[in-house]
């Protein structure tokens, strides 16, 4: 039989960590974005310190598992508490959720930069002497040809990275951040209901996902206008 009000204090329960995954989502996605545009733009400036620099940071952060990354910045950086105090770094990395949300935006940042780069070099050749024929300055081309190509195509690789930084924060309850997946474990420890909790869980991330693919879904008809259906004009 199902428990009716054991899955009603589940529901609430969890609907309390929420929050705290919606805010490691948004600002991890922020910052990574802002890490993946630094990264893309230093491999597709053509100088070579950045360009290494870049591939060194992409390699690393996608070649290793985002759980090692979290326990390096939280456990790891925590060997070298004097210099961080003497460097005024100490009160940062202390909190395990600077320490999560840090791993996750330099996790996400280095696949994202990869999203970048390969949108803008799937701009076509064409648009952009089209745009240089028309007398457009560098700065102007880009703002006008290249960027709202490049988001047009980066657009459902960069959801699909959004949606995997929203199952990512459930790693977060590995250093005592209670999130969803962290209250769920609490839970499971004091009632050893394994299933009714995680099931519960996995509806709240379900939910989560269906409002983030519902909003790409916007942003998409919104960036191709030429692809949304027509109406069929009457005869008269």
């Amino acid at each position: 039989m199902i428990d009716v009000a054991f899955l009603e204090s589940t529901i609430r329960t969890l609907l309390g960590g929420v929050p705290l995954t919606l805010s490691l989502t948004a600002g991890s996605v922020a910052l990574g974005g802002v890490l993946a545009a630094l990264a893309a733009w230093g491999r597709l400036s053509g100088v070579a310190p950045a360009d290494w620099l870049a591939r060194l940071y992409i390699f690393v952060f996608r070649g290793t598992p985002l759980l090692v990354q979290i326990f390096l910045i939280y456990y790891g950086l925590g060997q070298f508490r004097p210099t961080l105090q003497a460097w005024g770094l100490w009160t940062f990395f202390r909190e395990p959720y600077w320490c999560a949300l840090l791993a996750l935006a330099l996790n996400t940042g280095a696949y994202t930069a990869e999203i970048f780069r390969g949108a803008v070099l799937s701009v076509p050749y064409g648009a952009l002497v089209a745009g240089r024929a028309c007398g457009m300055p560098r700065l102007l081309l880009f703002r006008r040809v290249t960027l709202p190509l490049a988001t047009r195509q980066a657009l459902p690789a960069y959801g699909n990275e959004v949606i995997s930084v929203v199952k990512a924060t459930s790693l977060a309850s590995t250093i005592t951040l209670m999130e969803i997946t962290g209250l769920a474990q609490k839970l499971i420890a004091q009632s050893f209901r394994a299933l009714e909790v995680f099931v519960c869980a996995g509806a709240f991330y379900l939910a989560l996902t269906f409002v983030i693919i519902g909003a790409l879904r916007l942003a998409e008809a919104w960036l191709s206008p030429d692809l949304r259906p027509r109406p069929v004009a009457r005869p008269a």
